[in-house]
């Protein structure tokens, strides 16, 4: 399997979609789905009924999954949008942003 280039932790910007624009962190990464949840982004609301574990019920909001060609690495310098390059720096790979070669940590 190749390695995922968007990983748990990085700053990422959404490209398209009803948030397009906003930046957030990934909390969670699925490689199999090809898909990232990213904090305060693709906000969902489910209605729910009341239950015994919660007696009122209501409005719950919750990040939906994004898929992953929807969102881009914040590069590193300039905050802007970058595409990842993989490269061999010793015996380590390494990512390293397009827009600028910085080197991404992680």
């Amino acid at each position: 399997m190749a390695t995922a280039k968007i990983k748990k932790g990085d700053k990422v910007v959404i490209l398209s979609g009803k948030d397009k624009g906003k930046q957030g962190e990934v909390t969670k990464s699925m490689p199999r789905e090809s898909k990232v949840i990213v904090s305060g982004v693709n906000i969902i609301t489910r209605h729910k009924k009341p239950t015994q574990g919660n007696p009122q019920g209501g409005l719950e909001k919750a990040e939906a999954p994004l898929h992953v060609s929807k969102v881009a690495l914040q590069d590193p310098k300039t905050g802007k949008p970058t595409r990842v390059r993989f490269e061999i720096k010793g015996d380590k790979k390494v990512r390293v942003a397009v827009r600028s070669g910085e080197t991404i940590n992680g």
